[in-house]
């Protein structure tokens, strides 16, 4: 490689390291102008920043036994895609026992602004009149008796395909319902039994509107009346376009979560991990010398373009994910190592500086290539097939992996050369190797 192109390489890792370092910082991206640098910023999961906690429960009385499973891993699905539509970040959504789903909102400390996050979940169901009198009802409760007034014909918000807002003659909106194969069915078959009769929908137990069917209707398709308002009407086609609930869901518990491993914990472990980085740093000076210095400075700019990179994509840290940043820390200095030892192996049979760090690295790629190759596979199997805390482990893993190869490959590598064109190969013991090793290769 010629001396200008080492010297542009390393003018652009230093480049490199200045801006990674500057946007790495608490404060460094406020200080940019520019607005989408400005709203990069670390985000902490649960267990490290605290938040919220959400319990549901799920009626699953009217569901069949054979498909209570379905329907309530089907409202953990409606529920989670509107938690990500309101933009928490990292949420965990899961069920617990046969009936209950737990939601968890990362730095969300205000239970009421958490709840307002997930916004209603609204049930939309179509009931028809009950054959029983009224006089025959055995309560004096209106809502009650209203209930009694209508049987359920099966026909709920899950069988609908979108809901839109139109404006009837009297300028009110409206939400237009369209229905799937299923639904346009029920809703015909409803609709010809109760000709002169009125057909009933409910929004969450609420009546909304009670029309009276003038005749068959196989279209597909029903309008949802009420005293709307157009923002009403608007967040209401919102919801139901979000995802419609195969059953009733309701809050039952709602909480404030304090970070759960404890400020001293997380204390503790970050300075566990600094102490090793630390260790790392020693041994690789001390062992390897300029290499190891260089390798120390390649980690650091490793550090900072990981930190910049979780930024960038809204990675949510957790402790778990701050564990798989430490152990793609370990296997970036693992990178190094076996580049050095090849390195060294090269001035041992008499090899020149410049060569001998050529020979280095490409003798190690192919160790180096097949060790992060098979972390990566690791990787994308756990990411894939585990749960949200296991995956948070294998994002910041993964991520890790690719820097770490570029750290070692290409920072170092440019640093080394930088090193042997200004005559710091002139001295062995500076590249971890005693000069008569060299005498006697």
């Amino acid at each position: 490689m010629t001396r200008l192109k080492v010297w542009l390489a390393l003018f652009g890792i230093l480049v490199l390291a200045g801006v990674a370092g500057y946007l790495a910082t608490p404060q460094g991206p406020s200080r940019v102008p520019l607005q989408f640098v400005q709203t990069l910023a670390l985000r902490l999961g649960l267990d490290l920043k605290g938040g919220s906690q959400l319990v549901y429960e799920a009626d699953l009385s009217q569901v069949e036994p054979q498909e209570q499973a379905e329907s309530l891993q089907g409202a953990r699905d409606v529920i989670e895609r509107r938690v990500n539509a309101f933009g928490v970040s990292e949420p965990v959504v899961q069920l617990q026992g046969d009936t209950r789903i737990i939601v968890e909102l990362p730095g969300v400390t205000d239970v009421n602004q958490a709840v307002e996050e997930i916004g209603k979940t609204p049930f939309l169901e179509f009931k028809e009149q009950s054959d029983t009198p009224i006089e025959d009802l055995d309560t004096e409760d209106p809502a009650a008796l209203l209930q009694q007034q209508f049987v359920s014909t099966g026909l709920t918000g899950a069988q609908f395909e979108r809901a839109d807002v139109q404006f009837e003659q009297t300028g009110s909106p409206s939400i237009l319902l369209t229905f799937n194969a299923e639904g346009q069915e029920l809703f015909g078959a409803i609709t010809k039994r109760n000709i002169g009769k009125p057909v009933a929908i409910f929004l969450d137990d609420q009546l909304l509107s009670a029309p009276t069917v003038q005749a068959e209707i196989t279209s597909g398709q029903a309008t949802v009346t009420g005293q709307f308002t157009f923002e009403e009407a608007t967040e209401l086609r919102k919801n139901l376009n979000a995802g419609a609930l195969p059953v009733p869901v309701s809050l039952v518990s709602q909480a404030s979560v304090g970070a759960s491993l404890g400020q001293a914990s997380v204390s503790q472990s970050l300075l566990a991990g600094l102490i090793g980085l630390i260790g790392v740093a020693l041994f690789m000076v001390l062992v390897y010398r300029l290499p190891g210095l260089i390798a120390v400075f390649a980690l650091v700019l490793y550090g900072a373009i990981i930190i910049v990179l979780f930024k960038l994509f809204g990675v949510t840290l957790t402790l778990s994910g701050l564990a798989g940043f430490f152990l793609s820390i370990g296997i970036a200095v693992d990178a190094n190592v076996l580049i050095f030892e090849r390195m060294r192996e090269g001035l041992r049979e008499g090899l020149d500086p410049a060569s001998a760090v050529e020979d280095g690295f490409k003798k190690a790629w192919l160790s180096i290539r097949d060790s992060n190759l098979s972390s990566l596979i690791s990787v994308v199997i756990m990411y894939s097939f585990t749960t949200s805390l296991v995956r948070g482990f294998a994002l910041t893993l993964g991520i890790g992996v690719l820097v770490s190869m570029f750290s070692a490959i290409t920072v170092s590598r440019t640093l080394l050369r930088a090193m042997i064109k200004v005559g710091f190969g002139r001295w062995p013991w500076l590249l971890g190797i005693r000069a008569k090793e060299v005498a006697h290769g």
